[in-house]
């Protein structure tokens, strides 16, 4: 029996080959940046993860361009951003900040790897939700921190210290703090604005082009700072937009004639 030509009752024994190309470039980022970490370039890990940011950006968009979506796909893309957006980040940290709570003695060493494992498990858990709830989610909102953003603020620490040329055990308290935050805010109910709207087969005007090329320009003097500060204010617009829209609600219900 040939076994590489398609049945009947299984006619696609293949994957596509363009889109996951893109996720494997993005796995490949993601564990560059874990052993970049165990050697102790911890710039270099950081910007991994941002590239593998760029790469999880691309290739769903790619599959939908080319329409080459298929199942094998989105759980290869779910698993490779459990490695890059949960398992990398929450390594690239402890080996940057949280390995040094070791010096405050034994209890304060199993605080900063379970702190660590904390993150990874909230990625786990969020990817899972949010992979359950496809198809029935307000597709303009997540539900929780998306894991890259996630990522992008524990990297971006990393990233900034590393080129302020701080080390990571000046960081060890914020470290800690900003990984719980960054670990909870996946696995949280606040609402995040998902950019899904965005319609980039329009025309736009030109002021908008303009505006693009700015951001990019001001990215690009300090890309540390920048990104770091960028993701930080997004993972916070969650808590800020989710309370104001409680007040709103609370506001209209006691309105006269609502």
């Amino acid at each position: 029996m040939d076994l590489e030509s398609p049945s009947p009752k299984n006619p696609h024994r293949g994957i596509y080959l363009l889109p996951n190309l893109f996720t494997t470039a993005g796995l490949f980022s993601g564990f560059y940046g874990i052993v970049a970490a165990i050697n102790g370039r911890f710039e270099l890990a950081a910007v991994a993860i941002f590239i593998a940011m760029i790469m999880d950006g691309i290739d769903g968009r790619v599959a939908r361009l080319t329409n080459t979506t298929s199942e094998f796909g989105v759980q290869y893309d779910s698993l490779t951003d459990m490695v890059c957006f949960g398992l990398a980040p929450a390594l690239i940290m402890y080996q940057w900040a949280l390995r040094d709570l070791n010096a405050f003695g034994g209890f304060w060493g199993k605080i900063g790897w379970l702190t660590a494992f904390i993150y990874a498990a909230a990625g786990a858990l969020r990817l899972a939700r949010f992979n359950a709830q496809v198809g029935v989610a307000d597709k303009r909102y997540f539900q929780g921190l998306p894991s890259p953003s996630s990522a992008a603020v524990v990297t971006g620490l990393v990233w900034l210290g590393a080129d302020l040329g701080i080390d990571g055990s000046n960081f060890i308290w914020i470290g800690m703090l900003l990984t719980l935050m960054a670990g909870l805010l996946m696995v949280s109910n606040f609402r995040y604005y998902s950019f899904k709207e965005l319609d980039f087969k329009n025309k736009v005007p030109f002021m908008v082009l303009l505006l693009a090329v700015l951001v990019l320009v001001f990215a690009s003097m300090d890309p540390a700072k920048v990104l770091f500060t960028g993701f930080l204010v997004y993972a916070l617009s969650g808590p800020v937009f989710t309370l104001w829209r409680v007040r709103q609600r609370r506001r209209e219900r006691h309105e006269p004639g609502v």
